[in-house]
């Protein structure tokens, strides 16, 4: 699988990367043997890039993640996790986790303060019982943004000087706020989740421009809006934006579907190839849950998707003229 060097850092990571929210019981609960064949199979097809944070299932993402990758050598692949909350142990009390099928063993408590980033990067290597992180992102900082680029900024760009991590940025969905922070600091790269999409665009009118000039790297997450772009065709309860979606978006996503069967071409197919179509986008990073569906989106990701389909998509209205244009 090919890699992409991120910003003027020296890690590379392959185009696809597996996004660990899943494996934290996003929606619903995942057994853990479930997890750890999803993260088998994503190393026998070629993946080398995981990303979790201790936001997924309070912690359990990064223990199942950190389970399997020591079974790997290191310097076989890339890894990322999240700072900007902490998490503090409380009685479960039998109750579940309000984001996560999970039980409620730990509270979150946001801390983009020095120290609070340093003790959350601690914290990440116990549970994953890992040696380093090879990249680590400022986490849903859009209510927070102000402490996270006073703050948490410079202690990640601290610990990167000091060789503890190789490259630094910040993953959230605001493109406003992420085009800030790429014009303000000195990130290597942006985590985007769902505003570069089949669906949306918006990254083109500030944040896509912005990286391309200042040579930060975007990896594309949420490629499939929480589900919507996920299959052929959208079932009547699937998600968009982590919500049940509208009949609007999914008469869009019908339309789109038609187009790209006219040319042979699935949606999951086309939705993974989109947003690498942009030369500052280095990857993109999907959530998976077992190997069958690890397997699946191999496939899709491999499938060469017609050239002929973004001009149609963009002559009926459905993408962006500015995002049809051939690659540069």
């Amino acid at each position: 699988m090919k890699t992409k060097r991120l910003g003027h850092s020296t890690v590379e990571v392959t185009e696809l990367g597996f996004g660990g929210g899943p494996l934290g019981g996003l929606f619903t609960p995942l057994p853990d043997e479930v997890a750890a064949e999803a993260l088998a199979a994503a190393w026998e097809g070629g993946i080398r890039y995981f990303d979790t944070s201790p936001h997924y299932g309070i912690g359990h993402s990064e223990r199942l993640i950190g389970e399997f990758l020591r079974q790997v050598p290191r310097e076989q692949y890339v890894l990322s996790t999240k700072v900007g909350r902490l998490l503090v142990e409380q009685e479960a009390a039998g109750r579940t986790d309000e984001f996560f099928q999970v039980p409620a063993t730990h509270r979150r408590v946001w801390d983009f303060s020095r120290d609070g980033i340093r003790r959350s990067v601690e914290d990440s290597l116990t549970r994953m019982g890992v040696d380093r992180f090879d990249v680590l992102f400022l986490h849903d900082a859009e209510e927070h943004f102000e402490a996270a680029l006073r703050d948490g900024y410079p202690a990640l760009a601290e610990l990167r000087a000091e060789g503890v991590v190789g490259a630094i940025g910040a993953g959230m969905y605001d493109t406003g706020l992420l085009t800030r922070l790429v014009r303000e600091s000195d990130v290597d790269a942006v985590m985007l989740s769902g505003y570069y999409t089949l669906l949306q665009h918006s990254a083109l009118d500030d944040l896509l421009p912005a990286c391309a000039e200042r040579g930060v790297s975007v990896l594309a997450a949420s490629v499939f809006n929480s589900g919507v772009l996920a299959a052929p065709r959208p079932a009547p309860d699937t998600r968009f934006e982590y919500r049940p979606a509208s009949g609007q978006v999914l008469e869009r996503v019908h339309r789109i579907a038609d187009v790209c069967e006219a040319h042979g071409v699935t949606l999951p197919e086309a939705a993974m190839a989109f947003p690498l179509r942009h030369p500052a986008v280095a990857g993109v990073v999907v959530g998976m849950r077992s190997a069958e569906e690890v397997r699946r989106n191999l496939a899709a990701f491999a499938r060469q998707v017609p050239e002929g389909l973004w001009s149609d998509l963009a002559a009926a209205g459905l993408l962006d003229e500015r995002a049809s244009q051939p690659t540069p």
